[in-house]
């Protein structure tokens, strides 16, 4: 008996994660300690959000009429390459399957074979920002009208502005085209309106869905001075917080520069990587152009498909070094020079959102052995708010200390470092699954199944032998199991009646079940069973009398006729054991539709967990006329059968 109730326990804490082979983790929350506030946590209790809305906005970027001076402006200022990039068909279900592995805590994504992230290298490979020079921060503006006004030369109307925001729309349709013979001041107000709408589309894109802050027009007052700045780590500090956020189970959208993270993906893992219905005889630069156009791959893959791809990964299916391959003199010299910021541990600016950037976590992404990497130093992460006017850089110094540093902050290990070390310490610190591998409804109906088995054999236990540290563990157990049951919508309840309550009302109850029962059981006398089944309701309620010295846990009296008596589920048929006060009365009829829900409510809520462990301890306290129900629950497969019933294997 105690072996099949211990058995039950385990059994059930192995559901729930709660042993090593299924914990989906942390085991050591040392690391991610947000884990609560993870999307991944809701998933793995059911609650999906489905696929997050992408934002970007790079569908009418060619419909923007550049003169040839435009084009020198702009590259002039850095964005000769990104310009480029075409418009590339987000795939949602990847993009938000990516977003569940990744962790705010390191900013980097937890997969099954180690963390990976996007660096500064990838940024310089992929979208040919400049990723080495002046921190992006500046001023915060709450007004657009004249931020406008001094750089644009116009003013938007109110119906396009949004506190210190202003309309895409707005700007296409009123910048979309310069005359070739315009005054140059005209022509760098044209673009410093394109050069806004391409940051706000892209790099900058928001949640808004159509809105550029104007606070990155200052920037482009001197196109010489701004391509000084490092644009390209700000475009990754903007990723890295819209991934943050988006990991969280609260959030439903995500913006960003999602074709960097997308073609990241596309060139690092094979999961959901399209095949081109032609290879590229040459690498252009930059090298988002190697997905540029049609290509062909299933469209009807949605995000639960991605999330167990990646719950499976293998590190077969990792491309570690997938630059390792590519010449260098499609590289621009400034961005090839720069390169070994890919791995700096440093801070990445884009005005308010300074984000680190941890590549010591990642080092196999720069065909380096890893490590077991340096604790995460926490940081705050800041938020401009409605602070107009204020100039960030004032409140950003220590950030902006660790950008000024990033030269001395390259990470450099050892040829001959111990690798060994990592996986066993890196299996203990993640979150290995983020789907289950048993469906939560599956797992709910195992449960569900082991909690009667043990409710059934606790009930029946007998307390004979036992000292009174014994006899208080099989309250305890009995008492969780029963409160368990109750919260899932099977209760089993046990009570003591009083038989000194109310002696008239039980009389004239037993008087009145006896009438309304007399015609019943005699319609049912040839199935030699007074179990009566009741649908959408808890069916029948069979009420007999006990000798006083039988205890309620485990003895029925043998001399009761049992063709009136409901017996627990001992031959396939689940049932609970009840003893109700003042509900019914001695009589060995049997009640169909007469039992109100709400009186197992009150008893549930009558009894605690002292009551159960005293009428354990005390057999005496039974009365002779103590009332026994019988109360059936809907039939259900054994454990094993509905262990056996949802076998699942992860799809690879």
């Amino acid at each position: 008996m105690w072996m099949y109730v211990y058995f039950g326990l385990y059994e059930m804490m192995e559901m729930y994660g709660s042993t090593p082979g299924c914990n989906p983790g942390p085991i050591d929350d040392s690391v991610l300690h947000d884990q609560d506030k993870h999307v991944s946590s809701a998933v793995w209790e059911g609650q999906e959000r489905g696929a997050l809305r992408c934002h970007e906005h790079t569908s009418k970027l060619d419909q923007w009429r550049l003169t040839p001076k435009q084009i020198e402006l702009i590259t002039n200022a850095g964005f000769g390459y990104l310009r480029l990039i075409p418009a590339i068909s987000l795939d949602n279900p990847l993009i938000s399957a990516l977003v569940e592995r990744w962790r705010r805590e390191t900013n980097t994504f937890h997969f099954t074979v180690g963390e990976m992230t996007v660096t500064l290298e990838d940024v310089g490979f992929l979208l040919g920002l400049p990723i080495d020079g002046d921190p992006v921060i500046g001023v915060t503006y709450t007004s657009c009208e004249a931020v406008c006004m001094k750089y644009l030369g116009r003013a938007p109307d109110s119906g396009s502005t949004s506190g210190g925001m202003v309309k895409l729309s707005w700007l296409k349709e009123t910048f979309f085209w310069c005359p070739e013979d315009a005054k140059f001041e005209d022509i760098e107000r044209h673009t410093r309106a394109y050069l806004l709408y391409l940051v706000g589309s892209t790099i900058f894109s928001t949640t808004t869905g159509n809105k550029v802050p104007v606070m990155y027009l200052p920037l482009f007052e001197n196109f010489i001075l701004a391509g000084k700045y490092a644009w390209g780590a700000a475009a990754l500090s903007f990723l890295y917080r819209a991934l943050g956020n988006a990991s969280l189970k609260s959030q439903s959208t995500i913006s960003g520069c999602l074709t960097m993270l997308q073609c990241w993906s596309y060139y690092r893992l094979s999961v959901g990587r399209p095949k081109l219905k032609q290879e590229p005889k040459h690498d252009c630069f930059p090298f988002v152009l190697r997905w540029k156009g049609k290509q062909c791959g299933a469209t009807n893959r949605d995000v639960a498909f991605y999330r167990k791809a990646l719950d499976s990964l293998k590190p077969s299916d990792v491309e570690w070094c997938p630059y390792s391959n590519i010449s260098l003199v499609a590289i621009p010299y400034d961005i090839r020079n720069n390169l070994i910021l890919g791995r700096s541990n440093t801070m990445l600016i884009c005005f308010d959102k300074a984000e680190r950037h941890l590549p010591d976590r990642c080092l196999r992404q720069f065909g380096m052995q890893q490590p077991i990497p340096q604790d995460v130093q926490r940081w705050e992460r800041k938020s401009r708010g409605v602070d107009g006017g204020v100039d960030l850089a004032g409140k950003m110094e220590s950030e902006l200390t660790e950008w000024v540093d990033r030269h001395l902050r390259v990470v450099d290990i050892d040829e001959d470092v111990d690798e060994s070390e990592y996986m066993p310490w890196y299996l203990n610190i993640t979150r290995k699954l983020v789907g289950r591998p048993v469906p939560i409804t599956s797992e709910f109906q195992r449960m569900n199944v082991a909690l009667r088995d043990i409710a059934h054999v606790v009930d029946m236990l007998s307390t004979q032998g036992m000292d009174d540290h014994q006899i208080n563990a099989v309250a305890r157990i009995r008492y969780l199991a029963h409160e368990c049951l109750r919260d899932h919508g099977g209760s089993l309840i046990v009570e003591v009646a009083n038989p000194q309550d109310d002696i008239v009302k039980r009389i004239r109850g037993k008087e009145r079940v006896r009438r309304k029962s007399a015609g019943k059981r005699k319609r049912k006398e040839h199935l030699g069973l007074s179990h009566v089944e009741t649908e959408g309701v808890r069916s029948g309620l069979c009420v007999v009398q006990m000798e006083a010295d039988q205890s309620p846990l485990y003895h029925l009296n043998s001399e009761l006729d049992h063709s009136q008596l409901c017996l627990p589920a001992s031959e396939g048929e689940d049932a609970e054991l009840c003893y109700l006060p003042n509900k019914v009365v001695e009589t060995q009829g049997c009640l169909e539709n007469q039992v109100d829900d709400s009186h197992f409510k009150h008893a549930v809520e009558a009894v605690d967990e002292t009551q159960y462990a005293h009428m354990i301890s005390v057999n005496t306290s039974v009365p002779s006329n103590a009332d026994l129900a019988v109360v059936s629950q809907s039939s259900l497969e054994s454990s094993k059968d509905v262990e056996h019933q949802n076998d699942y294997s992860v799809l690879v």
